[in-house]
């Protein structure tokens, strides 16, 4: 897998002060996308066991509240795998540190539908998704945490619990 970018100290993609992994690849292609850069799946740099290392060191500190990845596409077969990796390892060292995902896939139509392992173990170790590709017509620049009106901030955890989609209220 490549990415894109890595920002350290990111206040834009999740509450508090973040660490973001931009991952390269996106197949949506959404009109009026902010990082259409990183829809090739080559663009950026090779993720490697050094990168992974980079971002733990990253939230290491106290004060770094969690971890987004976003892209490009994180769910993209060809992502999935280092993805899963990275959020396992985060999850073993930084139990008490949130991961927010987004991806342009519809929760409920196309994650929990495909019901693949990768996909299903992504989402055991997420606590927002915020899903939906961008839409360039329902642009909306007040929203918290996303682009366009049709995106949602899923509880992913309360979510799976019940069986059903829990938005935060910030939907």
């Amino acid at each position: 897998m490549n990415y894109a970018a890595i920002k350290k100290t990111d206040v834009a993609n999740g509450p508090g002060v973040r660490v973001s992994l931009f991952v390269s690849g996106c197949s949506h292609r959404c009109k009026g996308c902010f990082n259409s850069e990183a829809w090739d799946f080559h663009y950026g740099r090779e993720y490697t066991e050094e990168t992974e290392q980079e971002i733990l060191h990253a939230l290491s500190p106290n004060y770094i509240r969690g971890l987004s990845v976003l892209g490009g596409e994180p769910m993209e077969p060809e992502n999935r795998g280092t993805v899963l990796q990275l959020l396992r390892t985060v999850k073993r060292q930084f139990p008490d540190k949130d991961i927010w995902c987004y991806t342009g896939y519809d929760y409920e139509k196309d994650l929990l539908r495909e019901r693949g392992q990768e996909i299903l173990q992504i989402l055991s170790m997420t606590d927002v998704l915020v899903d939906g590709e961008f839409v360039e017509e329902q642009k909306n620049l007040t929203l918290a945490f996303r682009g366009s009106g049709n995106q949602r901030l899923i509880d992913v955890q309360t979510s799976l619990r019940r069986g059903e989609t829990v938005c935060l209220p910030e939907c």
